[in-house]
């Protein structure tokens, strides 16, 4: 079913869905959860020839972001890789494209983790324009756990597991580097 929503001038939605609703908690959440930002630049290599970011360009934008809140919490993906012997790979995305993104625009991209299971997590991702505030995507990621090898679905190490569960509750990963 979809939903009549308005922007903040009034303006009904094209796509009949809230964009705001990308920026929500699931209501499947456990736990409270600070937003991380990351900041971006588009340059030329993510646009196609009208200077606008290619769709799959936006994947990679969420992907780097994801990468950098990890890291801000102290987990390396390759040290994970290399000592627990597990990746993460994305399981499940869905993404509404809201706005283009041009060449040169500033970015900031939000990583929210809104679920935390013994072989998942689950975000809340979305693309803001700095200058104005325009969400030009959201999307929300499903992260398994799986072993390097084999491939298969595995259990969350114990040790990023708490260090998850931990990192929810703490507001300084949610802080943004300086530009």
């Amino acid at each position: 079913m979809r939903r009549e929503t308005r922007d903040v001038k009034g303006k009904i939605g094209a796509s009949g869905m809230d964009p705001t609703h990308y920026a929500l908690p699931s209501p499947v959440s456990r736990l409270p959860s600070p937003v991380f930002q990351w900041p971006l630049r588009v340059y030329w290599e993510d646009t196609d020839a009208g200077g606008v970011v290619y769709h799959a360009g936006y994947l990679r934008f969420l992907e780097r972001a994801r990468s950098e809140w990890l890291r801000a919490q102290g987990i390396e993906q390759q040290a994970v890789r290399n000592e627990h012997g597990v990746v993460f790979v994305v399981r499940d995305l869905s993404i509404e494209f809201l706005l283009p993104a041009r060449l040169d625009d500033e970015l900031d991209v939000t990583v929210e983790s809104v679920d935390l299971r013994s072989a998942s997590m689950s975000f809340v991702q979305r693309i803001v324009r700095r200058v104005d505030g325009a969400s030009i995507a959201g999307a929300r990621v499903r992260a398994a756990c799986i072993d390097a090898v084999s491939f298969k679905p595995c259990r969350i190490p114990e040790p990023l597991f708490a260090k998850q569960s931990m990192s929810r509750e703490n507001p300084m990963s949610n802080q943004k580097p300086a530009v």
